[in-house]
């Protein structure tokens, strides 16, 4: 017998719609809670009671067997592939840990929009069987289970675009989908998202996602869901989108690499159905999501591999070399780093001041040149973004409140702040667009004289933020307008315990700065990990993988 819908852990409450809102969100909720066995629920005391850190309940709560703990702590997706290919492992075995790790990851963090546990196992098992019989895999993926974010089309499941109303079942991949299914990657989930899916927090009509390092934390957003299951290795490997900071935000909050590569780089054709009017001056991107930099660097191979601006000639076609870009000694030596301990506007928190000192020392021994970068005009930037997101206003995104009685969040409310209060004439926008272009050139050219290759700056202006106060994206958002290419990589520090790192807020920069800080005092950020941001020059993604390379053993990157 299945429950009515899943026990999820949620100490933050949303708000609440009308009751036939709320009546239509039940429903999806119990669709969603048809397909898991009641085998797979934890016991009622661990959502009710849950631990501040819930990474080591999937290992504790003796839901999976020492085979599928085996599976799903110690392999990334390039040693899955490998170990199935060899027929060490069964596609079979694999996705089946990873399918019921990601359950229990989603009650523990409210992480998933649906999980098809049944088909996923019907397909590795196909797999399988092909391997078998022909000694052959299908491609550079075979039976390698990886996971998709909400808004992207899986064949025969449902995506939404952050609001209820727009909840839709597919019946045809995704041109990126399409590409991995081929490759031989196996799908058996999709992830949260936020509502109007311009959030760095995942909130949505299926719940509020936690960060799995500390639940009173948010994961990010937009692709917070695949941040959080990735961080509980419920998946090795996942998509997400990227216009604000959706890849790099919830990656760098929940412990894990991320990559935002220039705009079409990738492909994203049918990612959103009838556009978003914020591409006409702001492209998005989309990236992978991983536990290890070869994982990227593979994701990267085997989708342009594919040739993808055949389908869609919107992609760029630069051929991939990555991390096989020529790497060593000499360019340590040559590779110049600017380092950019804050943007201007907001001082970082201690942690990741901490972690940039790091870096810094880790780098400088290695024989990096390592100088200090200061950013060209970034509160300007930030102005600009935040007026180009909307250029339709706001009218049809209240429409969707409208329709279904469902409520506004505080985070739509927060990045609709600056919307054009009328739809924009197309003047206005080509004057938005203007700005942005004599921007990416004033900036191209400060960045030139400062003399450094690729930049490394915090990735959020703390290690992640308190629910409903991810209001600043500087850190990342300002590299969506300059289209400029960014991974976020892991480092060894963390967030100490509350009182035990001092902020002093009288050199605060501005109100912005002064608001940050008293954000850090109010919070509790503790076992909070922190990543940082390595940026390169737009369509410098091979250059950026050539430089993360060449640092990998200073950085202890894995």
């Amino acid at each position: 017998m299945t429950p009515t819908h899943i026990p999820v852990v949620q100490p933050v409450p949303l708000p609440a719609g009308t009751a036939t809102y709320e009546a239509a969100r039940l429903a999806v909720l119990q669709r969603f809670a048809a397909a898991v066995p009641k085998e797979l629920l934890l016991p009622d005391r661990v959502i009710q009671n849950p631990p501040k850190t819930v990474v080591g309940v999937p290992r504790q709560c003796g839901l999976l067997s020492e085979a599928e703990l085996d599976i799903t702590e110690n392999y990334d997706a390039t040693a899955l592939a490998e170990a199935i290919a060899s027929k060490k492992l069964t596609s079979t075995a694999v996705v089946t840990a990873f399918a019921k790790r990601a359950m229990i990851a989603h009650q523990l963090t409210c992480c998933l929009t649906e999980w098809f546990m049944d088909e996923a196992i019907a397909r590795a098992q196909e797999l399988d069987d092909h391997l078998a019989a022909t000694g052959q895999t299908v491609g550079p993926l075979h039976g390698v289970p990886i996971t998709i974010k909400s808004h992207i089309p899986i064949a025969g499941h449902w995506r939404d675009l952050g609001y209820l109303d727009t909840l839709t079942k597919d019946t045809k991949d995704s041109q990126m989908v399409a590409i991995l299914r081929s490759a031989g990657a196996v799908f058996y989930c999709k992830t949260n998202q936020p509502q109007s899916l311009m959030h760095l927090e995942s909130t949505s009509f299926y719940g509020r996602t936690l960060n799995p390092h500390n639940i009173k934390l948010s994961a990010g957003g937009s692709t917070g869901g695949e941040a959080a299951l990735i961080a509980l290795r419920g998946s090795v490997l996942g998509v997400g989108t990227d216009i604000g900071g959706s890849v790099r935000g919830p990656c760098a909050f929940c412990g894990i690499y991320g990559f935002k590569p220039t705009s079409y780089s990738l492909p994203m054709k049918d990612f959103l159905a009838g556009g978003v009017s914020a591409e006409l001056n702001v492209l998005c991107s989309t990236g992978p999501m991983a536990l290890t930099l070869r994982d990227m660097d593979l994701f990267m191979a085997v989708v342009i591999g594919s040739k993808p601006w055949i389908e869609d000639p919107r992609v760029i076609p630069i051929p991939w070399t990555g991390m096989r870009t020529s790497v060593g000694q000499q360019v340590a030596e040559k590779c110049r780093i600017g380092l950019m301990m804050h943007d201007g506007v907001i001082i970082p928190q201690p942690p990741v001041t901490r972690a940039l000192n790091w870096a810094k020392s880790r780098l400088e021994k290695a024989g990096f040149q390592v100088k200090l970068f200061k950013p060209y005009k970034v509160a300007r930037i930030m102005e600009n973004i935040r007026k180009a997101y909307w250029p339709a206003g706001t009218k049809y995104t209240d429409a969707h409140h409208a329709l279904t009685g469902e409520p506004k969040h505080p985070l739509t409310e927060w990045i609709q702040r600056e919307a054009a209060p009328e739809e924009l004439l197309v003047t206005a926008v080509l004057e938005q667009r203007l700005l942005r272009d004599d921007m990416r050139s004033e900036f191209s050219l400060d960045w030139e004289n400062q003399g450094v290759d690729v930049i490394l700056c915090p990735a959020f202006v703390g290690p992640a933020s308190s629910h409903d106060t991810a209001w600043y994206w500087d850190y990342t958002a300002m590299w969506n307008y300059l289209d400029c290419p960014g991974v976020v990589i892991p480092t060894p520090i963390k967030a100490l315990k509350k009182g035990e790192e001092e902020y002093d807020v009288k050199d605060a920069l501005g109100v912005e700065c002064a608001r940050v800080r008293k954000l850090w005092d109010e919070g509790d950020f503790e076992d909070a990990p922190v990543n940082l941001q390595l940026v390169g020059r737009r369509y410098h993604d091979n250059e950026l993988f050539q430089a993360l390379a060449a640092a990998k053993d200073a950085l202890q990157l894995r």
